[in-house]
């Protein structure tokens, strides 16, 4: 018996075989994928259901009845929440877990608790649009459907903040990593608003709707305070290398979060002329500190993506700028309601979801080992959805301002030609994800690349530590 455990014991400190290795990486790996497939494949769901055609039938009514106010605001709101929270906020989460480079040192089985997230965060924000639809026992559900939410997060939240700068081979931590940083403190008090709210709505409200007068605040911490920075860490992550730019600026880039948090603040404080000024100048210098509209270093890198990116992700930063100056028009007159919707579309759709569909199908795939299925499609669908917001925004201001009745009829092409750009977006990520990864080939933190013949994840003993 003694000799059995001395030899199991050897067996157990032996170095593992470069066979074995492979092995136990691929099955890691592959595990990964899958769990961020899982996510991608959810937010996609979210963005085409609920989100998007929710929203064509929204607009198709505003058309229709040439009244802003037609639609219920339950509706326009349930439609909101499947796009920020459905759609990008769990593409965050997928995206958040695969890059965590600590995650590839524990066995595949281990990784229980991200399903776990992804159940009780998918539950909320299903049963938040159901609710807001339907109003079946809503000053029970409501409540219910915020709380799944934040819980999702503190899980999510626990798993990332034992990320060190050791596990990435950094010394410190990089200034992206704050701006992202800062972003998921934006979501978490964006969260936590959004569950106050809903309690206050389950005892004394008489509908699901939050009230338009904090809503227009609560959009700015959702949109500006939430998203907007967790854009600008990614993109300062990746755009240095996709489209060839000189090193970001990282005090500046700190800076602009700073003039960005300050904004949302006197959002929140009714302060709206101040909160538009902040927002301009912040989202200045995020362009700026990221080097966007200046002459790149290096040609950029647009291999598996259609040759267009560089400039459609220019677009998208060039929208965002007319989102913060639209603000400021609509914080200057009275009437403003058709200025501040093309503001907040200028925003969503011209910004984030550019954004979201440009470096979606640039890095989604090879995360996830494959090949994006067309860039001919990447193409078309970044396309129709610039058209679609040109259109959109444009038509907001003519036809809810007075100035331009015929407009009204624009409302209605607008919202089917972004639909038909966020189903090509889709449908593009669907077949990608469909395709058979590679045979042979290597796992890094980065994702899968196709055609390595090396594995960089060295194991060296059974129990790595």
């Amino acid at each position: 018996m003694s000799a059995l455990l001395t030899q199991t014991e050897e067996e157990a400190r032996r170095p593992l075989t470069p066979t074995e290795i492979f092995k136990i990486t691929a099955a890691r790996e592959t595990t990964l994928a899958r769990l961020l497939m899982l996510y991608i494949s959810t937010g996609l769901f979210f963005m085409l259901l609920p989100g998007t055609f929710l929203g064509v039938w929204n607009l198709l009514s505003i058309s229709s009845r040439r009244a802003a106010n037609s639609v219920l605001p339950t509706w326009i709101q349930a439609h909101g929440h499947a796009q920020i929270f459905g759609w990008i906020g769990t593409f965050i989460l997928g995206i958040g877990f695969y890059s965590i480079p600590k995650l590839r040192r524990i066995h595949p089985l281990e990784l229980s608790v991200e399903w776990v997230t992804w159940g009780l965060w998918t539950s909320g924000v299903t049963l938040r649009w159901l609710t807001n639809v339907y109003q079946w026992h809503w000053r029970a559900l409501l409540p219910l459907s915020a709380a799944l939410e934040p819980a999702a997060f503190v899980i999510f939240f626990r798993t990332i903040s034992g990320h060190r700068p050791q596990h990435s081979g950094k010394e410190k931590l990089e200034e992206w990593i704050f701006v992202v940083i800062a972003g998921s403190v934006g979501l978490l008090l964006t969260l936590l608003v959004n569950l106050g709210a809903t309690l206050y709505l389950s005892l004394w409200g008489t509908s699901p709707g939050v009230p338009a007068s904090f809503d227009q605040s609560f959009l700015v911490l959702q949109t500006w305070g939430f998203l907007v920075p967790i854009v600008w860490g990614f993109s300062a992550k990746w755009l240095p290398i996709f489209l060839g730019l000189r090193p970001v600026r990282g005090r500046l880039l700190l800076l602009a979060v700073v003039l960005n948090s300050l904004a949302v603040l006197a959002a929140f404080l009714s302060r709206t002329s101040v909160a538009a000024l902040f927002l301009l100048a912040g989202i200045t210098f995020a362009v700026h500190a990221l080097g966007l509209l200046e002459l790149p270093d290096r040609p950029p890198k647009v291999k598996g993506a259609h040759s267009s990116f560089p400039s459609f992700v220019r677009i998208a930063y060039v929208w965002a700028l007319v989102a913060a100056g639209l603000g400021i028009w609509a914080a200057s007159v009275i009437r403003s309601q058709g200025i501040w919707g093309a503001s907040r579309h200028a925003l969503t759709a011209g910004f984030l979801a550019t954004m979201v569909v440009a470096i979606g199908q640039r890095v989604l795939p090879a995360f996830a080992g494959r090949s994006l299925f067309s860039t001919k499609l990447m193409f078309v669908a970044l396309l129709l959805l610039t058209a679609g917001c040109m259109l959109r925004v444009s038509s907001e201001i003519l036809a809810y301002q007075g100035f331009f009745r015929p407009a009204w009829s624009w409302l209605p092409l607008s919202a089917v030609t972004e639909m038909i750009a966020v189903s090509l977006f889709a449908i593009n990520l669907f077949l990608s994800f469909a395709r058979r990864p590679p045979s042979v080939s290597v796992w890094s933190s980065g994702g899968l690349q196709p055609g390595s013949l090396v594995p960089l994840v060295k194991l060296q003993s059974r129990n790595p530590g």
